[in-house]
């Protein structure tokens, strides 16, 4: 299809987008460790950002992308970004974790009171592209859990670990988040594109799980009331879909598109992926039914050797026939706040899919593999997660 498809140009501001890069450098650069090279580059690229967006004698005015029309003015009516000081702290904690350079972990604690101020009420509990302060409590709770640095930092790392508590107390509560009748919890304002939410939301709440596991703790208190280890499991399990063998060792994560019919295999189907009231897959070529008009151009538009202008692209957009080109993987919006899914290419706020959705079910699906122990004790399980290795550049103040 021939179409315009702009460039637009962030000369000022924007510090929400270099945050994002600056922990997506930084965290790429614990990945990538063993090949030293390019891992040192990633550090040295995400440092370079980070003295640029911080440092006061640089010219750089903070403010998020979308405030310039010429940067996010067109993205601002999809994408519009409510603050950046979530993302600096974002990059911030990632930055120190690449680098063990405690001035990094100073400024992303220093900073997260100003990023709770910030957080607009809507968006508190909530993981996604415009809040990154949830995520970041979460990875501050880790350290506090794993490898707790004191003074001075020990303020905010008890305020992250409490409003981990308060999250994960959110997700079992029906007091501040709905769910439908199916079981799937609805934390957008207006309820649209909950699979997204619901995807992140899984991703989370079974890291924290881990955590209690590895602390032996049985559970969380929640005021007069609390929760449990398994009650915390059972909700990441019932917001996505995960394979366990009958012999209790949990498949790799590469095999679950293809292992879940395979004999020896039961199934726990979950709400995104077919434990639904209407009985459908949300992920797009998974299982016997999913959505098969997907809102996407190149799905939808055979591949026919012909360009099309957007003018010409609108028989298939009203087609009531199946895409041409199935979207293998793609997670679709998802139902309304009662279960209900209209498989049409007309209605995006059910069948468009994004990145964003599917990176959050991309991390569940990691978060929910758990690997065997290596031990003679068959019952046994490692908790999915590398306990020490994001601690490596990590030194203790003494």
């Amino acid at each position: 299809m021939n179409y315009e498809r702009p460039i637009y140009m962030c000369n000022s501001k924007a510090t929400d987008i270099l945050g994002e890069i600056i922990a997506a450098l930084s965290a790429a650069s614990i990945v990538f460790k063993q090949e030293n090279v390019y891992s040192g580059e990633l550090i040295k690229a995400a440092e370079k950002l980070y003295d640029f967006t911080i440092r006061n004698d640089t010219g750089h005015e903070q403010g998020t992308y979308t405030e310039v029309s010429a940067c996010g003015g067109e993205a601002r009516k999809f994408y519009n970004s409510t603050g950046y000081i979530d993302e600096l702290v974002w990059g911030g904690t990632w930055l120190f974790f690449a680098t063990g350079n405690n001035s990094y972990l100073e400024y992303a604690t220093e900073k997260f009171e100003a990023a709770e101020d910030e957080e607009a009420i809507s968006d508190t509990g909530i993981f996604y592209w415009n809040n990154k302060l949830t995520a970041t409590a979460v990875l501050l709770t880790r350290l506090r859990f794993f490898h707790d640095l004191g003074y001075p930092y020990e303020s905010a790392m008890e305020s992250s670990s409490s409003r981990t508590d308060q999250l994960m107390c959110s997700y079992l509560s029906d007091e501040i988040f709905n769910k439908t009748e199916g079981g799937l919890i609805l934390q957008s304002r207006d309820n649209g594109e909950p699979l997204e939410y619901a995807a992140t939301a899984t991703f989370l709440s079974k890291l924290y799980s881990d955590y209690l596991d590895l602390l032996r703790r049985s559970g969380v208190s929640c005021g007069s009331d609390g929760f449990s280890l398994k009650t915390l499991r059972s909700f990441s399990m019932s917001q996505v879909k995960y394979l366990l063998p009958c012999s209790n060792n949990y498949a790799p994560v590469k095999q679950i598109l293809h292992l879940y019919t395979d004999k020896g295999f039961i199934l726990k189907v979950n709400y995104i992926l077919g434990d639904n009231p209407m009985k459908m897959s949300y992920m797009v070529g998974f299982g016997d039914k999913y959505p098969t008009q997907v809102h996407h151009r190149s799905a939808s538009i055979p591949w026919d050797n012909h360009h099309y202008s957007c003018a010409e692209g609108d028989r298939w957009l009203y087609s009531t026939e199946p895409n041409p080109n199935v979207l293998l993987g793609a997670l679709v919006a998802g139902p309304d706040e009662f279960d209900k899914f209209s498989d049409e290419r007309g209605k995006p706020w059910f069948t468009e899919p994004s990145i964003a959705s599917n990176a959050g079910l991309v991390a569940a699906l990691v978060a929910l593999h758990e690997p065997p122990r290596k031990s003679s004790n068959s019952i046994t399980f490692n908790l999915g997660m590398d306990q020490m290795g994001i601690f490596d550049n990590i030194h203790l103040i003494t």
